[in-house]
């Protein structure tokens, strides 16, 4: 896989992957990981809130008037 960057984006990169110490492809890895992550926790609590509302939809409805 190639990874293009505008230019302004490779020099933020390299600037905070300097600022932490780490290689641009260790810092490009690592926000790809937190990007996926991020999305499957999104996933999880959108499951778990469809659940919630299913299983007590209408004492909720009741708490909301």
């Amino acid at each position: 896989m190639t990874l293009r960057l505008t230019d302004d984006e490779q020099q933020a990169l390299k600037e905070r992957a300097d600022a932490e110490g780490v290689s641009m492809q260790d810092a490009a890895r690592r926000a790809v990981r937190e990007y996926v992550e991020r999305g499957a926790h999104v996933s999880r609590v959108m499951e778990a809130a469809k659940q919630v509302i299913a299983t007590h939809g209408d004492a909720l409805d009741r708490l909301g008037r």
